[in-house]
């Protein structure tokens, strides 16, 4: 583990490979020392605009170089980088900005109309920070442009906080767990110590850098070895394979969700492939029978690793040269201890089901302003996950189900009492239930079970109708059924 600040470690790795192709984003190129330069320039402007250490700066933005940037100028500063779901609704948007006392927002013109509606409820947030316009060079841009891209860090400590990644919480408002340096160190090595990769490697980044799984594996890791990410905002398993051949790419870590498109895609053996040398599948449970089938049609390592928000967020990973055991996500990666606790928090033996305990530098400082709910989960120093687990004789963690309510669809969580306060507002509902429904592609997904009101007339589309007001996408239910009662 490198027990540095992420800003110096992207200077370490931007002064030793200098001209290497850090960031590869559709036609543009950016080298190490390009991308490090941008950082400064950025980082001054948003000093400029009074951003000093400890501050938060929400970052709602793609996987494009833009997003790399912000985040890194932004924990250079020794500020905070919010990271926030680029679906996010104006609802949602207001308690995100406001709960996190983010002073800038950086995003895209294409999100920016989101904002606009609820600026006027989330003083804290004076600045607003486009990437990009129609209409000429953004602040943006011109920061980039013109530098400078000399910059002086301020002392950061390994222990002061760097990320916050909004989680939601089984009350129903998402909590921000804030990572620190020292926590996210934990995965600037990963590519490396667990994956025996190298500088020479080529990551395909496709999971959002929003996301916990996709800024660790795919950012993270990938310039903390001086390796080249190749960043994809939009896409399709046609594009994904496409992007493979044309760039070599040798390592991808995604949901189960692409590497079973992949796996399913009929004309898949006319592209060359033969670059890959590892996948890691993360976020949600793969089903074991379909790695052995991927492994033999595209002749390349596909392992599982696991991984909470709250832990920044990898945990356990299969080694390539590890026994395959069907089902299991690995053993903890370095400086990580994984146990099982029953229920009144004493370890269980080999082989015997109680809750996911993980303990490490990896664990979060605690969940943003919200005391109370950091105690229930980080209990003498262990993480209690939620998760149901096993783990055999030889170290190999088995998930077997979940202690708490959550749904994992596509590698997001979704916590169901979220969606029923929803559901609840909803005049024509006096009550609802929302379940998990097992999917192949999608690991789970939303069903809401609803009872309307007496005399109440409402159809599945006004219900749907409703969600897309106050939630993101994935939290939408894709199923809706109307009962008699909840019992």
């Amino acid at each position: 583990m490198e027990n540095t600040s992420l800003g110096k470690m992207l200077e370490n790795v931007s002064s030793k490979y200098p001209g290497k192709v850090a960031l590869l984003y559709e036609d543009r190129r950016i080298t190490y020392e390009e991308l490090n330069q941008s950082v400064n320039a950025m980082g001054n402007r948003l000093r400029d605009l009074g951003v000093k250490k400890g501050d938060t700066v929400a970052l709602m933005l793609p996987n494009i170089p833009e997003f790399v940037i912000s985040y890194f100028a932004t924990v250079k500063l020794g500020a905070v980088a919010v990271t926030l779901n680029i679906v996010s609704t104006p609802y949602e948007l207001t308690y995100l900005l406001g709960n996190s006392d983010s002073k800038v927002l950086i995003t895209t013109t294409s999100t920016v109309n989101r904002f606009e509606k609820i600026k006027t409820d989330v003083p804290s947030c004076r600045h607003l920070v486009l990437t990009d316009s129609p209409d000429g060079q953004t602040f943006f841009q011109e920061a980039i442009s013109t530098g400078p891209s000399e910059f002086t860090m301020p002392g950061i400590n390994c222990d002061d906080p760097a990320v916050m990644i909004y989680t939601s919480g089984l009350t129903g408002k998402p909590l921000g767990a804030v990572l620190t340096h020292k926590n996210l160190s934990t995965q600037t090595s990963l590519l490396r110590d667990v994956c025996e990769g190298s500088q020479h490697d080529v990551g395909l980044s496709v999971i959002p850098f929003f996301h916990s799984y996709g800024a660790a594996a795919n950012m993270l890791t990938v310039i903390g070895l001086g390796a080249t990410a190749v960043l994809m905002d939009q896409f399709s398993i046609d594009s994904i394979f496409q992007t493979i051949e044309k760039e070599k790419v040798s390592y991808i870590a995604a949901v189960p969700r692409l590497f079973l498109g992949m796996l399913l895609q009929k004309d898949a053996d006319n592209y060359n492939v033969s670059s890959l040398r590892l996948c890691i599948t993360g976020g949600s449970a793969m089903p074991p029978e379909y790695i052995p089938m991927f492994e033999k049609r595209f002749h390349v390592k596909l392992v599982e690793g696991y991984g909470l928000t709250e832990a920044s967020p990898v945990c356990s990973v299969r080694r390539i040269t590890m026994e395959q055991k069907p089902g299991s996500i690995g053993i903890p990666i370095p400086a990580v201890e994984a146990k099982v606790f029953d229920e009144g928090g004493s370890e269980l033996p080999a082989d015997e089901v109680g809750e996911l305990v993980i303990k490490g530098a990896n664990v979060m400082d605690g969940y943003y302003k919200d005391r109370k709910a950091t105690a229930e989960v980080i209990k003498n120093g262990w993480l209690h996950t939620g998760d149901l687990a096993r783990i055999d004789k030889d170290g190999y963690i088995f998930l077997t189900g979940r202690k708490k309510r959550m749904i994992i669809t596509s590698s997001f969580n979704v916590y169901p009492r979220e969606v029923e306060i929803v559901l609840d507002m909803h005049p024509a509902v006096a009550s609802s239930r929302v379940i998990a429904k097992p999917d192949l592609m999608r690991g789970e997904i939303v069903k809401a079970l609803i009872v309307k009101r007496d005399d109440a007339t409402v159809d599945k589309r006004e219900i749907m109708r409703h969600c897309r007001i106050y939630l993101s996408s994935y939290k939408i239910p894709r199923e809706i059924e109307f009962v008699e009662n909840l019992s």
